[in-house]
C-alpha cells in the first residue's frame, strides 16, 4: 500500500492547515488510520487516528479539541483538520494504515504502512 500526505506549510499561530493522506494499493476502507507527527530530535508521537468505519477516533491530550480527524472512504482519503495551530504542532506530520488485529491506536508499532509525511511549521 503507498500513503501520499499533503497539505503542510507554514501557518501563524493561531491559524488551521487541513492535511489529507491518499491511499492506494489495498482496501482502504477496511483498515483504520493514523497521524502522527515527528518534531526534530524528538520520538516520533501519536496525534489522531480513526476507524475503517469512521465510527471511531481517538486523540492525543495536547491536541484533543483542536484537531479532527475524518475519512472519505469513496476517496480514499484521510484528513486531519488542525485549527488554532501553536508553535509546538511543529512537525513532520505523517499518515498510517493500522493493523486490524490491534485494537490499540497509539503506538507506532501497531501500524504497517506509513506515509512520506508533510512538514508542518507554525510560527509564533
Amino acid at each position: 500500500v503507498q500513503l501520499q500526505a499533503s497539505g503542510g506549510g507554514l501557518v501563524q499561530a493561531g491559524g488551521s492547515l487541513r492535511l489529507s493522506c491518499v491511499a492506494s494499493g489495498r482496501t482502504f476502507s477496511s483498515y483504520g488510520m493514523g497521524w502522527f507527527r515527528q518534531a526534530p530530535g524528538k520520538e516520533r508521537e501519536f496525534v489522531a487516528a480513526i476507524s475503517w468505519t469512521g465510527g471511531s477516533t481517538y486523540y492525543a491530550d495536547s491536541v484533543k479539541g483542536r484537531f479532527t480527524t475524518s475519512r472519505d472512504n469513496a476517496k480514499n482519503t484521510v484528513y486531519l483538520q488542525m485549527n488554532s495551530l501553536k508553535p509546538e504542532d511543529t512537525a513532520v506530520y505523517f499518515c498510517a494504515v493500522h493493523r486490524p488485529s490491534s485494537s490499540n491506536y497509539y503506538l507506532t508499532t501497531r501500524y504497517d504502512y506509513w506515509g512520506q509525511g508533510t512538514q508542518v511549521t507554525v510560527s509564533s
